[in-house]
């Protein structure tokens, strides 16, 4: 090879290395097919929609659900777009809509009584949403119910699909590899969408909340069934059973009796590797696990599975024998990066403990070095703690983490002073401090852990860019109030219990200084926060608080998760439920606020936005409402070009 052609060789290969990201994950033919689209990005290439002319966007139709069983508040659901069509769930009874793309006009509507399965379901919401599947030439929405049931139905009718499962519908409670005493109605259900890849739909289980009252539980088994027929194809056991690998890992055969470890979140497929990818819960026992010792397989783990199989490509647990509900609650995000000129495919897990965590998708490798690190131990004789827990080196953590003085409320020296005097009755420290016994050895309250049990990220999770490499997050500073305490009068069969009292304030502000939501962005190439700012302004309760008057406070943000969309040219994010009624659109680069709108009516975001181009014009939807307004779905576009 000449010495010209070597030069003009290696300008190329560099390029290559550095070249924008292929969006190979984006959203195809302006649609959006999955909850969270391709790779669980929620990101799309469509670009009408841009900086220049976002201040046009208007609200051009509503969808409202006032009519479907009690008023739902909070609706957490994400419509899909196919053909023309949107598909989501909606109502208490999780019923599932079609409704056209451009008018909201319902097409059809599909629900079912289930009578006591219902009545005593633990999640009874409308859930987040419904899967798509097509072979080129039927079409079905899956959707799991509040009674848990696998239902398929025809896209184009609502009608239940014959030849599958029972009339349509797969009882999922035939289907668990049960070995808990008793009928698992009330125990076990669903709040995510299933997801459908490779003719194969998976699906997670959501048991019922607070379930830390007890050591026994129903298991939160993976279950896949076949798209056509319905049938069982694999399941994967979260907590191992007897003589599989991991159960080592449950001491005193703890493993036996234990729970939960479900997958309540979304999940996340690769296509082209077959690989789906589990972000799993704690086991039973949120905040007291002495009646399970040891690490606790696979629970607070991310967990890759061949999707045809079930079988397990790798692992990695995130938490230790978890006593702090840390809970993997987001879905896994899939984006190519490149890292000191390797190009990686590369998983990103959020965490309610605010970590990034980054690993090569296709093997499970971190992509920078996790080291076991040491943490503190319990002081609750019964209990049993990890000595360590893997912390990543980088990318550095999104909001704050464990709690100490310098982190308490100091708009001025004397409510400083007055948090202070405050935490003398409580227990503080760092990320993984173990919870106390009330009362007990150190004679305090309890414990303010600092991400709470739903802080840092959780359901929402985040977004990335497939062109640069950035990935987004909204984040939740909310701290919470764990101490232990005996149960009474024999009502549960665990040593301790928590006692759930609220988080203490100073003459009604925040314990902790601000912010109190936060937009982050990470350049994943390099592993490095690009931006972060403030997720809305200051809330009313502080900005006329009588003791901050003449203050400049800076913006604080809102107690909340942003629920974020990225395309071509903006990332658009709204406060999310818990925060005020504002959207707005940021340069995805810098953070710079664009556009901000308050939604009509007062409501909030508290579904996930998307976005679809139909018949030549790009929408930008998401679910809203408050306790004045219940669900709705809201339509923004452009006006339309004359």
């Amino acid at each position: 090879m000449s010495p010209v052609r070597r030069f003009v060789f290696g300008i190329l290969i560099a390029s290559l290395l550095c070249a924008p990201l292929v969006a190979q994950y984006a959203t195809r033919n302006g649609e959006w097919r999955i909850f969270g689209a391709d790779g669980s990005t929620r990101y799309s290439p469509l670009d009408q929609i841009n900086r220049d002319n976002v201040k046009d966007l208007r609200v051009v139709w509503t969808w409202k659900s006032d009519n479907l069983s009690r008023p739902e508040i909070k609706s957490e659901t994400t419509p899909l777009m196919v053909n023309g069509v949107l598909y989501f769930t909606a109502g208490d009874r999780r019923n599932v809509v079609a409704i056209d793309a451009g008018t909201g006009e319902t097409r059809w509507l599909w629900r079912i009584d289930e009578g006591k399965r219902y009545d005593q379901a633990p999640r009874k919401n409308s859930g987040r949403g419904v899967a798509y599947w097509t072979d080129g030439r039927d079409e079905r929405i899956l959707s799991i119910t509040p009674g848990f049931e696998l239902v398929a139905l025809n896209a184009k009718t609502g009608v239940p699909v014959q030849g599958f499962g029972n009339d349509g519908i797969v009882d999922l409670f035939k289907e668990l590899d049960l070995d808990f005493k008793g009928d698992p109605t009330g125990h076990i259900g669903n709040s995510s969408p299933p997801v459908v890849s490779h003719d194969v739909v998976v699906v997670g289980p959501a048991l019922l909340p607070g379930s830390q009252t007890d050591k026994e539980n129903v298991k939160g088994d993976i279950m896949a069934f076949d798209v056509r027929t319905g049938k069982k194809v694999w399941a994967f056991h979260t907590v191992p059973r007897k003589g599989e690998p991991g159960a080592e890992t449950w001491l005193n055969g703890s493993n036996e009796y234990t729970g939960n470890a479900g997958a309540w979140t979304s999940f996340t497929v690769d296509e082209d590797l077959g690989y789906v990818y589990v972000p799993v819960e704690s086991a039973t026992g949120d905040s007291y696990g002495g009646h399970r010792p040891g690490a606790n397989l696979y629970s607070d783990s991310v967990v890759c599975l061949d999707i045809k199989t079930g079988k397990m490509i790798w692992y990695h647990q995130l938490v230790h024998h978890d006593i702090w509900d840390m809970d993997i609650s987001s879905a896994p995000i899939l984006v190519d990066i490149t890292s000191n000129g390797r190009r990686i495919k590369a998983v990103v897990q959020f965490t309610k403990q605010a970590y990034a965590y980054v690993f090569d998708r296709t093997n499970g490798q971190p992509v920078w070095p996790m080291d076991e690190k040491p943490v503190p131990k319990s002081d609750v004789p019964t209990e049993w703690t990890s000595p360590t827990q893997p912390i990543p080196s980088k990318p550095p953590a999104f909001d704050r983490q464990g709690l100490n003085r310098d982190d308490l409320i100091d708009f001025t020296p004397q409510l400083h002073g007055m948090a202070l005097q405050v935490m003398e009755s409580y227990r503080m420290g760092p990320l993984f401090t173990p919870p106390s016994i009330i009362d007990g050895p150190d004679k305090t309250k309890g414990l303010i852990q600092v991400p709470g049990y739903n802080g840092g990220s959780n359901w929402e999770s985040g977004a990335a860019d497939p062109e640069t490499g950035f990935v987004y997050v909204g984040s939740l500073l909310r701290p919470d109030l764990v101490g232990l305490v005996k149960p009474q009068n024999g009502k549960y069969d665990s040593d301790l219990v928590r006692d759930a009292g609220a988080v203490p304030t100073v003459k009604g502000l925040p314990l902790v200084k601000p912010p109190y939501g936060r937009i982050t962005a990470y350049d994943m190439n390099k592993g490095e926060i690009a931006w972060q700012v403030a997720n809305g302004d200051t809330p009313p309760a502080i900005k006329n608080h009588p003791d901050l008057a003449g203050l400049n406070i800076p913006r604080t943000g809102s107690p909340s998760r942003a629920g974020i969309v990225v395309t071509k040219t903006l990332l658009f994010a709204g406060e999310g439920f818990g925060g005020l009624a504002g959207f707005r659109a940021y340069d995805k680069k810098t953070g710079e606020i664009v556009w901000e709108t308050a939604i009509p009516g007062g409501v909030v975001q508290s579904g996930l936005p998307m976005t679809y181009m139909y018949q030549g014009r790009q929408y930008i939807v998401f679910s809203a409402g408050d306790s004045k307004n219940p669900a709705q779905i809201i339509a923004y576009a452009l006006p339309p070009r004359n």
